[in-house]
């Protein structure tokens, strides 16, 4: 039954390159029937962003778009980048991945949540035995805006023994304690344990990580607190995922080490992520990347961007009755054996983007 709508929600769309606009027109299908159905009435704003952008403005971000963002109350994005624009010259500055960094840097979103959950269905499609997936429900908390990503000096020279390049770690007391600071009271909302990953046995970037952390903990009596380097962090996500629960760790770790447990869930494609800072405004995206060789193609597997849309309604609108709808639906459809190629076994047949999408909004009801 649907109960009176309510004023307009400003959805900001930026579908991006390669599948981005696939994937987020899928997501904004299921997003908007979702809404509707708990009253919401959704207003979509679509702009350029990464590849796209680069082409049309000669910017991966033009400032009207970031403005635009900043006064919306969730943002939907897809994936930016491919071969055109990445190896067009190995010195350019007009990346398309610039346009997502200075989105996070721009709208002050320094925790990426990022969660991992092994759906019952698809238990026998992971890459690892289904002993060791099943019940697997971790969520890795990054840290965003920091990092060998952000920090300067970042450059490319020549020297006269040959080409030479720099990036730079750097973190603050205030980054590293503000995305710890959220990971415990996420761990405390869960199962009570936060595992940070660092590598403080090696850089001073992350003995101070590990310090912060915690300082931080012995305000969460509540929450048991470990500390692991990433190398033994790595191997033991694929030796027993289900002993964490809450995971942080800075920017780059952040990003390994949730593509690694894409393979627990079967596939990079069936992971969500959100994007936060301070306030409710987020960013929402699948956690794979553009796949421009599949772009266009009609196969690519939406549901990371599905998925996506319903931490959107979770963090963003409060809506976690929403939320939970569009993860139900979800696990129905893939009770009932659909799959994409990416995660279909072999000689089982698969269906494409918009095939998963139609199903998704019926099990919607």
């Amino acid at each position: 039954m649907i109960v009176g709508i309510t004023t307009a929600v400003r959805i900001v769309v930026l579908p991006g390159d390669g599948i981005g606009p696939e994937v987020t027109e899928a997501a904004r299908r299921v997003l908007d029937v979702a809404a509707g159905r708990v009253g919401l009435r959704l207003d979509f704003v679509e702009e350029l962003v990464g590849g796209a952008s680069v082409d049309a403005f000669g910017v991966a971000l033009r400032p009207q778009t970031l403005r635009l963002c900043k006064t919306a109350d969730a943002i939907l994005f897809g994936a930016v980048g491919g071969p055109k624009w990445d190896d067009a010259s190995p010195q350019s500055t007009l990346r398309p991945g610039s346009g997502l960094l200075a989105l996070r840097k721009g709208l002050e979103l320094f925790a990426n949540l990022r969660p991992v959950r092994v759906d019952p269905a698809m238990v026998a499609t992971s890459a690892l035995r289904p002993e060791r997936v099943k019940d697997v429900d971790l969520l890795v908390v990054r840290e965003l805006t920091g990092g060998l990503y952000f920090s300067k000096p970042k450059r490319r020279y020549s020297t006269p023994r040959g080409d030479a390049a720099v990036d730079t770690m750097r973190y603050s007391t205030p980054e590293i304690e503000r995305v710890a600071v959220r990971a415990f009271e996420l761990a405390r909302r869960r199962r009570q344990r936060l595992c940070s990953v660092d590598k403080a046995n090696m850089l001073e970037t992350s003995r101070l990580w590990r310090s912060v952390v915690s300082r931080v903990a012995e305000r969460y009596p509540d929450v048991a607190c470990s500390h692991m380097l990433v190398d033994a962090f790595a191997m033991d996500l694929l030796r027993r995922p289900q002993a964490y629960d809450v995971v942080v760790t800075e920017n780059l770790f952040g990003d390994i080490v949730t593509d690694e447990a894409s393979m627990l869930a079967g596939s990079l494609g069936m992971l969500p992520s959100a994007s936060l800072g301070g306030g409710t405004l987020g960013l929402y995206e699948p956690i794979h990347g553009s796949a421009p060789d599949i772009a266009g193609k009609g196969i690519a597997n939406p549901i990371g961007a599905i998925l996506s849309a319903a931490l959107l309604l979770r963090w963003s609108l409060n809506r976690e009755d929403a939320a939970q709808v569009i993860e139900q639906a979800v696990s129905r459809v893939l009770a009932d054996g659909l799959r994409t190629a990416d995660i279909a076994p072999d000689g089982q047949p698969a269906v494409g983007t918009t095939a998963m999408t139609d199903a998704v909004i019926e099990a919607l009801g």
